[in-house]
């Protein structure tokens, strides 16, 4: 491969990462929006019964709406409860309830801060490998150099994220 083969490769590569770390930050922006839905606890009988009660519907005029029998009503809202419910069922529920059915992932932290995390957690257990085989051959580093080292070595792992990164025995 010519150095110029090698560089556009380089280039290619640099371009993704950014293209990455940009489709994570807007993520992480949109993200934040749903942050305060980490504090929502669904209620103890389910959101198709809350609602339904809220409403004052009976399973049986829920059943008319959503096409089905009041048993099966209620086998829905056990479902629900139990974490058994379909997404399909949900959204057609939430349609008979005159709702939107909202799903999504949030985040506990940021996804930069989750990779960051990830990074570090690989970065240490490398290096302790590495610092005990250093330490019986006599040649530890110092804290400072402990510290420098770690951090250049996660500033690597975040920069290139390289596919190990999220290996269990990383």
């Amino acid at each position: 491969m010519t150095n110029n083969n090698k560089n556009e490769n380089i280039y290619v590569n640099d371009m993704r990462l950014e293209q990455k770390k940009l489709i994570r930050e807007q993520l992480d922006t949109t993200l934040k929006r749903f942050s305060e839905l980490k504090r929502v606890n669904p209620p103890r009988k389910g959101w198709i019964r809350a609602i339904r009660d809220a409403l004052g519907f009976s399973t049986r005029q829920l059943g008319d709406r959503f096409g089905v029998s009041k048993s099966r009503i209620t086998r829905i809202e056990q479902d629900e409860v139990a974490g058994n419910v379909t997404l399909k069922t949900m959204i057609r529920m939430a349609d008979s309830l005159d709702c939107v059915f909202v799903y999504g992932f949030v985040p506990r932290k940021t996804l930069e801060d989750t990779i960051k995390a990830q990074a570090l957690h690989v970065v240490k257990k490398r290096m302790s490998r590495v610092a005990h085989t250093m330490a019986l051959e006599d040649q530890a580093l110092t804290e400072d150099e402990q510290k420098k080292a770690l951090q250049t070595a996660v500033d690597e792992l975040i920069r290139t994220q390289p596919k190990s990164l999220w290996e269990v025995d990383s």
